[in-house]
């Protein structure tokens, strides 16, 4: 297809739809071609603004001849379903993390795209952000010597108009809570960089939210490399956004990278390394706007260069699972208060976990 504009349809209109509407518009080489939301007021403002074609049902869409690639930007629940109905349609897929809501749902997405022949990309935008590049430069470099530990944090806000926004949010089926939701990106980072897990520990609860699902939880991570992490995530922060955090340390360097979306690196720290720092320090760029910060073009790049190019995307359906695996397997340990070790049996986390541990509000 190197040769042939690649024709887009966006799937949800919602809160993160502009990120990729956005990112579509100025990219060369595609066009969003059509849009769809169940809500008619809010598809045809898109459809206006985008200018593409809207639809109020997935599958109409679907059938349309004009369309080469769908991102699906949905409740999460609806994630794997409209991706493998999708790829059954020959649609290469772009989803929006997390993926699915189980482990069979992501499986059987992965399996569905393989047998279709079409691309499958994960949307974590932020192993886009040059300062997350960096450090997985220096990591592929064996800058760190041993890995000792590393530590993912998400010290966010979202409050109760947040949840009132629409009935899925913060629910068991469509939703999860701020480690499905919110921190499941910052997970991604922690795996991508001192992976794979050979074991979980976790504890959540619902501290403050009227959900379903936990605001507060924290993990202890066992890498087979023997190295440590810590998560941190939090959506009951007050008042507003302070972080999202990732720190990675080892025998021979250290790098603390803070800012309200993992865009800025705090602590570089490696031998005879200062004039390197001050040449990172001077080249930052200050915080985005949001906390989604600034990767969702380069990750759409990156997917449309492996559909022209017959490649393999850089966050593929395999590695947007682990993040995903993680994550269930934070919330088996709540439910059963022993240690998960991955990969977990097939039949264990097809579900998500029924206990929350709700503290008095």
């Amino acid at each position: 297809m190197s040769n042939k504009e690649l024709r887009f349809a966006l799937i949800g209109c919602g809160r993160i739809a502009p990120k990729h509407a956005q990112a579509l518009r100025v990219l060369s080489g595609t066009r969003l071609v059509a849009v769809c939301d169940p809500v008619g007021e809010r598809r045809e403002e898109f459809a206006r603004n985008y200018q593409a074609r809207p639809h109020a049902d997935y599958r109409e869409v679907l059938a349309c001849s004009d369309i080469d690639a769908v991102t699906i930007a949905t409740p999460s629940g609806n994630h794997a379903a409209i991706g493998i109905a999708a790829a059954q349609a020959g649609k290469h897929v772009l989803v929006e993390k997390p993926m699915a809501m189980t482990l069979a749902q992501a499986d059987g997405l992965i399996e569905a795209c393989s047998t279709a022949g079409v691309k499958l990309g994960v949307i974590h935008q932020n192993r886009f952000n040059s300062s997350v590049k960096l450090l997985r430069q220096a990591l592929e470099a064996g800058r760190f010597g041993r890995l000792t530990h590393g530590q993912a944090t998400i010290r966010w806000n979202r409050n109760d108009d947040y949840y009132r926004q629409a009935p899925w949010r913060g629910t068991r089926e469509q939703d999860g809570g701020v480690l499905m939701n919110q921190s499941i990106h910052n997970i991604d980072l922690l795996q991508w960089m001192l992976g794979p897990v050979e074991s979980v520990f976790g504890f959540t609860q619902t501290a403050m939210r009227p959900i379903e699902m936990e605001d507060v939880a924290g993990a202890v991570l066992k890498f087979h490399n023997g190295a440590i992490g810590i998560i941190e995530a939090a959506s009951t922060i007050y008042p507003a956004n302070i972080e999202e955090t990732l720190n990675v340390f080892g025998s021979e360097g250290s790098v603390i990278i803070g800012g309200i979306a993992v865009n800025r690196i705090e602590t570089w720290e490696f031998p005879h390394s200062e004039e390197e720092k001050k040449r990172i320090f001077a080249a930052q760029k200050a915080d985005p706007p949001t906390v989604y910060g600034y990767g969702h073009q380069e990750l759409m790049a990156d997917f449309v260069r492996a559909v022209e190019e017959e490649g393999t995307p850089a966050v593929c359906g395999e590695e947007g699972r682990k993040a995903l695996e993680i994550v269930l397997a934070i919330y088996r340990c709540q439910e059963s208060g022993t240690p998960v070790r991955l990969p977990v049996q097939k039949a264990g986390l097809h579900h998500m976990c029924g206990y929350m541990n709700r503290v008095d509000r």
